[in-house]
C-alpha cells in the first residue's frame, strides 16, 4: 500500500536530516566535466568513475578535444569501467554535437541534454540540478530501490513514476537534497539485500500525520 502524501514527504524529510550536508561523489570543475562524468557513470560506481576521470579529463578538457579525439585514445582512458566502449563512443559524440549545436556550451534545458548522445531523462536532470540549480530531480537505482522499499511509490513503478511522485510530495527546493541524501542513504543503510532501515524508527514513526 502506497503512502500518503504527508506521509511520503516525513519519510524523505527523515532521509535528508540523516545527511544534510550530501554532496555529489562525482568529481567534476565544470558542466562539461560534470556531463561526462554522469555519462560514464551509468551501470558503474561514482568511486570508478572518478578514478578514470582525471587523466581522462587533463587529456581533453573541453568538448573540442574530446570531439577531435580518437575513438581507442579515449578508450584507453576508461577502459577500467562498465560499457567502456559503448561510453567513448557517446563521449565523442557528444561532443562533437556540444560544438556544433551550442558552441562548445553544456546546454541547460531537457530536451537539449537529451538530444545528446549519451544523455538519457536521469542524466540530464543531475546536470539541469547539480550543475545548474535548476528544479530536477533524478532517479538512480538508489531513488528508485528506496521509494519502492518504503512505500513512497508501487512496487512496478517505472523511473519516470517515481520521478513524479517524489516530485509532487516534496517542493522544488528540496529536491535535489532529497537525491543526494537517497543516494547515501542506499548505499549505507537501506541496500539491496538486508536493508538496515529497521534502525531507524523515524522513518516509520506517523504519529504526527
Amino acid at each position: 500500500m502506497v503512502l500518503s502524501k504527508k506521509r511520503a514527504r516525513k519519510v524523505l524529510e527523515e532521509i535528508i536530516a540523516l545527511y544534510p550536508d550530501a554532496k555529489p561523489s562525482l568529481n567534476f570543475k565544470n558542466h562539461f566535466e560534470l556531463l561526462i562524468a554522469v555519462v560514464l557513470s551509468a551501470q558503474t560506481t561514482d568511486a570508478a568513475v572518478n578514478k578514470v576521470t582525471p587523466a581522462l579529463f587533463a587529456a581533453y578538457p573541453q568538448p573540442k578535444d574530446l570531439a577531435k579525439a580518437n575513438l581507442k585514445d579515449i578508450e584507453s582512458y576508461i577502459s577500467k569501467i562498465g560499457l567502456y566502449r559503448n561510453k567513448a563512443k557517446f563521449l565523442k559524440e557528444c561532443s562533437q554535437q556540444l560544438m556544433d549545436r551550442y558552441g562548445g556550451e553544456v546546454p541547460h534545458t531537457r530536451k537539449e541534454l537529451e538530444s545528446l548522445s549519451g544523455v538519457g531523462r536521469k542524466t540530464a536532470n543531475v546536470v539541469m540540478s547539480v550543475g545548474f540549480g535548476l528544479p530536477a530531480f533524478a532517479v538512480d537505482t538508489h531513488v528508485s530501490r528506496i521509494c519502492k522499499h518504503h512505500d513512497i511509490v508501487k512496487k512496478s513503478a517505472t523511473p519516470l513514476e517515481v520521478e513524479k511522485r517524489v516530485t509532487d510530495v516534496l517542493p522544488p527546493e528540496l529536491w535535489l537534497s532529497a537525491h543526494q541524501a537517497m543516494i547515501y542513504f542506499g548505499r549505507e543503510i537501506c541496500h539491496p539485500k538486508n536493508p538496515e532501515c529497521h534502525h531507524y524508527p523515524q522513518l516509520y514513526d506517523f504519529s504526527d500525520c
